[in-house]
Formats: structure tokens, C-alpha cells, sequence
């Protein structure tokens, strides 16, 4: 799977966000699925090519053709968390969107650990804007409005995954926050993986089924205009 390492200046901003740019292998009928991807703390920096280290785009190097959309990872700088970029992702992806033919009812989002959290938290504040959410070992802080936040994607289709063996990230934290989505009438799975620790990403992103079911959603009309 082809990719590119890119950087993008959010307007009236100081900080770049660098990011990857992989491409669907073959040619696919029609306008593009897109996937974002958060990675985790330890890839923070500027230099995107860590992020080929782990997660999504580590598979989309190794099995192209399991990977049949267009992968965005951008990369979060140091010193800093997914929710002090929330804007500067978003304008990644209007700009991505600008550029190549992207479906705007199949935009998929995941992550994992600190990327997790992202994932939720990005779902959370623009439920409109994903068709699907899979956040991997992640947490959502009670600081932030959490586990309660979440309600935000109860029309948005939710595969959560988590190792029960992490000590990292507790199991219990996906768990928590599963269980309040569900509470508010959501389309959410959890997957917990008995015998894996921390790294709960990779057994996630070999297993084709995760991108069967992204690609089988598609935007609910039903978020839109909906408050945020």
C-alpha cells in the first residue's frame, strides 16, 4: 500500500500537523472510504514515519489489500494530547477530502491507547461526521465529561477492543465506557482479548472482519444537525 509522508498548516495556527497519506491498492468503484487513525503517546513528535511502527498503518504497509480505503494518520506533536488538535484534525480531513474522491458517508475512525481516547473523543464531539468508530485500549477521562460523553455516538456504530491482561490501560476503562453507551441505546461491540496485555491493536487490525464491518456502515442521516 503506497504511502506518503505529508504536512499540513492549519490556518492561523503554530504548529504542523505532519501526517500519512496511504492509498487503496487497486481500483475501487466510485468515491473512497477514508479511515482516520490516531496513534498512541509513544509516536508523538515530528518526524510521521514512527508511525509506521504501529497500529493501522504498520498493516496497511505489510497487507495492502486488506486495507481497501484511504488511510489518514496524522501525527500528534510532542508534548501533547489528541484533544488540544481536535480542529487541526478536523481541517486535515476537509482538506484530504478537498483533494481525492472521499465518500462522505464512509469516514471511519479509530485508534489506539492514547489514540483510543482520541477516537472517543473525536467521535463524541463530531458523531456527524464518522460512519463508524473503533477505539483500541482507550480510556475517557471523567475530567473531559466521560463516560457520560459518550451518548454523543449512540447512532453511530461502536467496535471497541482491549486486552484483559493490560496494565496500561485497564480493561475496565473500555468497559465503562461500552456500558454507557449502551445505556443510552447505542450500536456498540466490545471485544476483549483474554490472554493480551497492552498491545490489543495488532490481533485487531489482522483480523479482516474489523474492515468487513467499517465498510458495511455508512453515516446515519439521523446524526445530522443533531447538537454536538
Amino acid at each position: 500500500m503506497a504511502h506518503s509522508v505529508r504536512a499540513f498548516h492549519p490556518s492561523g495556527a503554530r504548529v504542523t500537523l505532519n501526517y500519512l497519506l496511504h492509498f487503496p491498492s487497486g481500483a475501487l468503484e466510485g468515491d473512497w472510504p477514508l479511515a482516520l487513525f490516531l496513534h498512541g503517546a509513544g509516536e508523538r513528535g515530528d518526524d510521521p514515519r514512527l508511525l509506521l511502527r504501529q497500529g493501522l498503518p504498520r498493516h496497511a504497509e505489510a497487507h495492502a489489500e486488506d486495507v481497501p480505503f484511504l488511510l489518514v494518520s496524522p501525527q500528534c506533536p510532542e508534548w501533547s494530547s489528541w484533544q488540544q488538535h481536535l480542529g487541526h484534525v478536523e481541517e486535515l480531513l476537509e482538506a484530504v477530502m478537498a483533494e481525492h474522491p472521499v465518500d462522505p458517508d464512509r469516514i471511519y475512525l479509530t485508534g489506539i491507547s492514547m489514540g483510543g481516547f482520541g477516537a472517543w473523543f473525536l467521535g463524541a464531539e463530531r458523531p456527524e461526521r464518522f460512519a463508524a468508530v473503533a477505539p483500541i485500549c482507550g480510556y475517557g477521562p471523567e475530567a473531559l465529561g466521560f463516560p457520560e460523553r459518550v451518548c454523543a455516538l449512540r447512532q453511530v456504530p461502536v467496535w471497541a477492543f482491549h486486552g484483559a491482561k493490560d496494565t496500561v490501560v485497564p480493561a475496565e476503562e473500555s468497559r465503562k465506557l461500552v456500558d454507557a453507551l449502551r445505556l443510552c441505546g447505542g450500536d456498540v461491540r466490545l471485544t476483549i482479548y483474554p490472554d493480551v496485555g497492552h498491545d490489543s491493536w495488532t490481533r485487531t487490525y489482522d483480523d479482516p472482519e474489523l474492515y468487513d464491518w467499517m465498510l458495511a456502515q455508512r453515516k446515519s442521516k439521523a446524526v445530522e444537525g443533531e447538537p454536538k
